[in-house]
């Protein structure tokens, strides 16, 4: 068992290695070439720049009882068919039940921007959200190990 993340725009790093370290779990950071990550704790692979290069190579990374930390639907869904574990940056847990109603949300919004109107932005980025998204990680670490140790 390992945390995979998807590391190119991740905001939580920092709290995945801290978690990681409380649970001894290996990190492996996924990014391109246009980002620099130092990490004394965490493996980074580093793939070249290119369309889903980083998504390509996490992916192939998974295996079952893995976490993936990714906002990538795409990934989170192949995550979730190799039954590993997936959630992203806010703390939000992906599974089979709520993908479904993911992938269409986001199949609306890119019709809505292809038809010229403007959509809201994320909102900022608040503690809370640091918060949350440490609390998931610490319960799908428990999981996983539970689930592991079985």
């Amino acid at each position: 068992m390992k945390i995979l993340v998807d590391a190119d725009a991740c905001p939580v790093k920092d709290i995945i290695v801290r978690v990681a370290k409380k649970f001894d779990i290996e990190v492996f950071m996924f990014a391109d070439t246009n980002h620099i990550l130092n990490d004394n704790y965490s493996t980074i692979i580093t793939v070249d720049q290119g369309k889903d290069s980083v998504d390509i190579k996490l992916v192939n990374n998974i295996q079952k009882g893995d976490i993936v930390i990714t906002q990538d639907y795409g990934v989170a869904t192949v995550a979730l068919s190799k039954h590993a574990y997936a959630l992203n940056q806010n703390g939000l847990i992906y599974d089979n039940d709520n993908m479904d109603r993911l992938l269409f949300e986001r199949f609306l919004s890119q019709k809505i921007r292809k038809s010229g109107r403007k959509m809201k932005g994320n909102k900022k980025r608040n503690n809370s959200d640091n918060q949350n998204f440490e609390k998931a990680l610490t319960n799908i670490c428990i999981k996983a190990i539970d689930n592991h140790e079985k």
